[in-house]
């Protein structure tokens, strides 16, 4: 295959870094962190996140495992193809590609929502097509491009997080302002607000806020040095961001009361009332409310840049493996599969709907369906690095051959697989309780089961595939891309 036809490697250590590190930081905690405290306490999101973090660690050292061994675009998509069945593989790579389509139309409602804060008669129809075009362009120049200005985007999300833990512990310590002491955590029911009941609640939100941290494996197939690279952006930020998340929730749960009704309304369209927001402006930070706007609106083209590239990677893998048309595996000189992103691109099309519908109510059903799509994503990881590893011991291969091993297997992967099918099956639990079922909440929170599903079982009937045997799984490092 000539040069100009291949993916290119041009993405540096610290654009690994970034990726991993800003992947997971977003609306989730800039946002939703005010509602997970108000709804469970400070102590119950600290325990939830700290359970989500844990299966989220296992995951993504699972995910390092295979990515050094073999960095294809493909990532996951193609690991099941290989160590599982091609039928997963098929099933798995068409619900990524079009989880990550559908987060770039909701990210570019929520960047229209965003905007109204400073320009409220402008149609959300004009923001989306900007952010829209922004994107593209970003992705459309080169795969450095992309690097290069999500190493801006997440730069400018870590940042913030560390001036709102600075901000947020001087005010604990009584700088700026009477120290709060632990009075926030023995208000009322804190620190457990609820019981486990309302932990489990949040294992939701939690685990939808740290979705974005599997796209080191996606970019693992344009890494310069992956066996260097890939292992070391796991090991070191996967702590920095649960330090980051832990943090946070310690300082909104020190300096800001659960029974307060602020934390509850804190939204995309009401970012005033966000708790970044309230503790900035109890610092005396002037222009908190427009200053973490503008961090939110950075947070949401960053998802929806990264959303784009994933997609578009993952498309271009299907395309190679054979599971989507030929065009779609073609690339321009500069290493961009084009067509994968023309069509990705297209999908995002789809926020324009909104101006007919709502933004509002298309935002919640978006977000429902790639939460699932997601957590389906993270199932996927568990089963191919167990079957890997368990054809390495049945094919007797030394584990030294594995330049990055994950910590704890088989515990590992099993225990975020349980964690995983326990929280899909929890989407939205509360529709099955009271006297009547909430079909509409079912259909919304679960859809992305049975389509999963069909698109599984169709390409297995149609193409007679069958699992791979575990001495028969092809653990060759070789891969066309």
């Amino acid at each position: 295959m000539s040069e100009q036809k291949q993916l290119k490697r041009s993405l540096k250590a610290r654009h690994m870094n970034m990726i991993a590190l800003g992947g997971a930081i977003g609306t989730g905690l800039f946002v939703a962190g005010g509602e997970v405290v108000s709804t469970a306490g400070p102590g119950g999101a600290l325990v939830a996140y700290g359970l989500i973090g844990l299966m989220v660690y296992f995951l993504m050292t699972s995910l390092g495992e295979m990515a050094t061994y073999l960095p294809v675009s493909g990532s996951f998509g193609t690991y099941a193809t290989r160590y599982v069945d091609k039928a997963f593989g098929f099933a798995l790579g068409w619900n990524y590609w079009f989880n990550w389509a559908i987060t770039l139309a909701a990210e570019l409602v929520a960047g229209a929502l965003i905007m109204k804060y400073w320009f409220p008669d402008t149609p959300a129809i004009v923001w989306s097509a900007i952010f829209l075009i922004l994107l593209f362009t970003l992705n459309y120049l080169s795969t450095r491009s992309f690097g290069e200005s999500e190493y801006i985007f997440s730069g400018i999300k870590v940042i913030t997080v560390l001036v709102f833990l600075f901000a947020g512990f001087m005010l604990i310590l009584g700088v700026g302002g009477e120290s709060p002491g632990f009075t926030n955590w023995v208000v009322g029911d804190a620190p457990f607000v609820g019981g486990v009941g309302a932990i489990l609640t949040i294992f939701m939100v939690a685990g939808f806020s740290f979705q974005g941290t599997e796209l080191i494996g996606v970019a693992a197939g344009e890494s310069e040095d992956p066996e260097k690279n890939i292992p070391k952006a796991i090991n070191t930020i996967f702590w920095r961001i649960l330090l980051f998340y832990i943090g946070a929730f310690t300082v909104i749960g020190f300096l800001i009361p659960y029974t307060d009704s602020n934390l509850l309304n804190s939204s995309v369209e009401n970012i005033s009332i966000s708790p970044f927001t309230l503790v900035f402006d109890r610092f005396g930070f002037t222009f908190a409310a427009s200053f973490m706007n503008a961090i939110i609106l950075t947070a949401v083209l960053s998802a929806g840049n990264s959303g784009l590239y994933a997609s578009t990677r993952m498309l271009y893998a299907l395309s190679k493996e054979g599971q989507a048309p030929a065009c779609f595996g073609r690339v321009n000189k500069r290493g961009v599969p084009v067509n994968s992103l023309l069509l990705t691109a297209s999908l995002g099309l789809f926020a324009f709907l909104t101006s007919l519908i709502g933004e509002g109510t298309a935002y919640s059903w978006i977000v429902n369906i790639s939460g699932m799509s997601g957590f389906i994503a993270w199932v996927g990881i568990a089963i191919s690095h167990y079957r890997f590893r368990r054809a390495f011991k049945a094919q007797n291969k030394p584990l030294s051959h594995i330049p990055y091993k994950a910590s704890l297997f088989p515990f590992g992967p099993l225990l975020a697989l349980a964690l995983c099918i326990f929280i899909i099956a929890g989407q939205n639990y509360s529709a099955f309780i009271g006297d009547e079922i909430d079909w509409y909440g079912v259909s919304v929170a679960y859809i992305g089961l049975p389509v999963f599903f069909a698109t599984y079982l169709g390409y297995k009937w149609t193409h007679h595939t069958k699992v791979i045997p575990l001495q028969a799984i092809d653990l060759s490092r070789n891969y066309d891309e």
